[in-house]
């Protein structure tokens, strides 16, 4: 690849992270219309029937390998859309923007970690320096600057429900990595958001029955939904996936460490949230964790497009 052709692909994943780091801020300011389950639900019905329909033209949804592995495809919409977005959007009504964005970060250190446990793959100094630092600069975040409050078990219920979105993310990623042996990445996650957001809209119905409100809502929370649903959701996947297949899965996926920046930026500049010095701090802890762990395998074989799903759906 020329080296223009590099700079420009660079640039270009540079809406990955803007993309993701917009969600937190977003997703906040929706909560204040809507309940979680009913703003993630609406989110992913739009997000999941524009995926079928591009995937439809495209004659990727190839239905033989759907029924064969439909029960992987169901249990990964159930815990990455339904389960995570549930843990996400529910931790949001209870803390900030910016400490959800630095919480979410860690994603792919724990994945690496559980991933060294449970799949043999290679683990070394960096994977637990990483993890350890990233512990660090989380817990500066979710006890505001306070160990202490972890003597007395009291971190707050907001931290609480963003852990469990990490821990539903983790296991979604394991399980993405083993039915992306026989399927591809954009099939997998094209069918997982559908199922998902099926579940995310039974539930929203059955739990919240908040549907006769969407007709009432804000322009600002209608585009802030379709934000959600089109650029931090598809345009985010398709640009990721493109950028893997230019530069590399490591590459790509250290656009990741831009997330929180850009969340914290635009929650400031947007949603008049402030900083404190604890997230600043936390902030360059947790994300050299993650860049020490995510560069682990920088010298190894490079992987396949197919063996990498989005890193980060927020």
């Amino acid at each position: 690849m020329k080296q223009s052709g590099v700079m420009k692909t660079y640039i270009i994943l540079l809406l990955v992270p803007l993309f993701w780091g917009g969600a937190f801020g977003a997703t906040k300011h929706v909560l204040t219309e809507l309940s979680p389950l009913t703003a993630s639900a609406l989110r992913f019905v739009i997000a999941g029937l524009l995926m079928v329909m591009w995937s439809g033209w495209r004659k990727e949804l190839h239905w033989e390998l759907i029924k064969k592995n439909f029960a992987g495809l169901f249990a990964l919409g159930a815990i990455g859309v339904f389960l995570y977005n549930y843990f996400f959007a529910t931790g949001l009504q209870y803390t900030s923007a910016v400490t959800g964005a630095l919480v979410i970060v860690v994603n792919p250190v724990f994945t690496a970690c559980f991933a060294s446990v449970f799949m043999g793959e290679t683990r070394n100094w960096r994977t637990f320096a990483g993890v350890i630092l990233s512990l660090i600069g989380v817990s500066l975040v979710v006890s505001k600057g306070d160990l202490n409050v972890f003597a007395n078990f009291s971190v707050g219920i907001g931290e609480q429900y963003l852990f469990g979105a990490v821990a539903s993310w983790v296991a979604y990623t394991l399980l993405t990595k083993k039915l992306t042996n026989t399927l591809s990445a954009s099939l997998v996650t094209t069918v997982s958001t559908a199922i998902g957001a099926v579940i995310l809209l039974a539930a929203s119905v059955i739990e919240e029955d908040q549907w006769g409100r969407v007709v009432s809502l804000s322009n600002q929370t209608m585009l802030e939904i379709l934000y959600l649903a089109i650029f931090a959701t598809i345009v985010a996947f398709l640009v990721f996936n493109w950028g893997i297949q230019r530069i590399g899965a490591t590459k790509a996926s250290a656009y990741i460490n831009l997330m929180p920046v850009n969340a914290l930026w635009i929650a400031v500049l947007l949603y008049g949230e402030t900083i404190s010095a604890y997230h600043l701090i936390g902030m360059s802890l947790t994300i050299a964790g993650v860049l020490i762990t995510t560069q682990n395998k920088s010298h190894s074989a490079r992987p396949k497009v197919n063996d990498v799903c989005s890193c980060c759906r927020t």
